[in-house]
């Protein structure tokens, strides 16, 4: 009952957005190739879902090929900045720089290396979601307590113990922060790579309906990729969720022991 009650009033919002704007597009006689009346958008999406679901797998599979990548790699220069000084002072700028250029203007470049293959808009995907990772990362692993640090080498810990007893419980909540926005950009990561070439996805879809001013199949494309952004979203909140129940295990014995 209390779960009803916490999604009642986003999906009551969500429906009155989406009847507004079936009343108020032939209200204002807005023409069909500038905005569609929202049960045209229903319609392309029946009508189109076996092109829609081939479509989104390709994309799918792209964002999720260039998120895992991302991972790898921000983890990989995180934890080589943290414990490589030198390594981060080389490293970071470079990585600073990397986001100074538009990733739209580096687009074609990765086409023109990787050709039309996924690896394009991989590459794509991996530039727009490896830095959140590296910088959420490095802070989390910041943040850690120097003097606990110092306790556990004093009580005769070794670097894996330490490692994972007090740098994990640190970085985890930062790199599962970091994963979910990385998640949402993976998707429009994939849809500029599939822009500038591709024969398949969802990017491509909406290119060429665009381009025959098909505007329902344009809104239906649009909402099949928000769909894939909140489903891979939803992804790093479960992982969350699973993850950090470490937490909740500290809450409920720090009041046990107030409690006590």
């Amino acid at each position: 009952m209390k779960k009803l009650k916490y999604y009642i009033f986003p999906l009551l919002f969500i429906i009155l957005l989406f009847l507004v704007w079936e009343v108020l597009v032939p209200y204002f006689h807005i023409p069909n190739y500038i905005v569609p009346r929202f049960s045209k958008v229903l319609g392309a999406l029946w009508i189109q879902k076996q092109l829609l679901y081939n479509h989104s797998l390709v994309t799918l599979k792209e964002a999720i090929v260039g998120l895992i990548i991302s991972v790898a790699i921000g983890i990989s220069c995180a934890f080589s900045i943290y414990f490589w000084k030198n390594v981060g002072r080389t490293l970071y700028p470079i990585i600073i720089f990397s986001q100074t250029i538009p990733i739209i203007a580096l687009s074609p470049i990765m086409v023109m290396w990787f050709g039309y293959t996924i690896w394009s808009k991989v590459a794509v995907v991996v530039l727009f979601c490896f830095f959140p990772i590296v910088i959420s990362t490095l802070d989390g692993l910041n943040s850690v307590d120097k003097d606990l640090e110092d306790v556990l080498k004093a009580l005769g810990g070794n670097k894996a113990q330490i490692f994972f007893k007090l740098h994990m419980k640190s970085v985890l909540p930062n790199f599962l922060s970091s994963f979910k926005i990385a998640a949402t950009y993976s998707v429009a990561g994939a849809t500029i790579g599939e822009w500038l070439g591709a024969e398949k996805g969802l990017g491509i879809y909406v290119k060429r309906a665009a381009g025959m001013l098909q505007s329902d199949s344009v809104f239906a494309g649009v909402l099949v990729l928000s769909f894939l952004g909140l489903l891979l979203f939803s992804i790093g909140t479960l992982l969350e969720k699973i993850l950090l129940k470490y937490r909740r295990g500290m809450k409920e014995s720090n009041y046990e022991i107030q409690k006590g």
